[in-house]
């Protein structure tokens, strides 16, 4: 089953790595990719754009819709990437998630849903 880890972090906390921190990171990143490759998850995933870079569609019970600047909803935590993985089950798509490169943060774990 394909499962998605969606990861979320205060992206302020980004603004204040120096390019080496940012490099032992995104160095993490590909080692977790490579981990994922070769246990056969063919992952997919990528990193987002800060969240002031979003556009935000809303729509209305009344057929209108609102464009606005920015995410759907104010957090303290916002979306930075995502991978895709094809896991076992349940608790190999936890196992993987275990082993991101984040010291603070969320990594939120959800079924993909197949149609035919």
């Amino acid at each position: 089953m394909r499962y998605i880890l969606l990861i979320y972090g205060d992206e302020t906390v980004d603004q204040d790595l120096t390019p080496e921190q940012w490099n032992g990171i995104m160095e993490a990143h590909r080692a977790f990719g490579a981990e994922a490759q070769e246990r056969g998850m063919n992952p997919g995933g990528d990193a987002l754009h800060p969240t002031s870079a979003a556009t935000t569609v809303r729509f209305r019970s009344s057929g209108d819709t609102m464009i606005t600047d920015g995410p759907f909803a104010e957090t303290k935590e916002q979306l930075g990437g995502f991978y895709i993985l094809d896991c076992q089950d349940l608790d190999e798509a936890i196992e993987m998630a275990k082993k991101l490169p984040m010291t603070e943060g969320s990594v939120e774990i959800r079924p993909v849903m197949e149609f035919d």
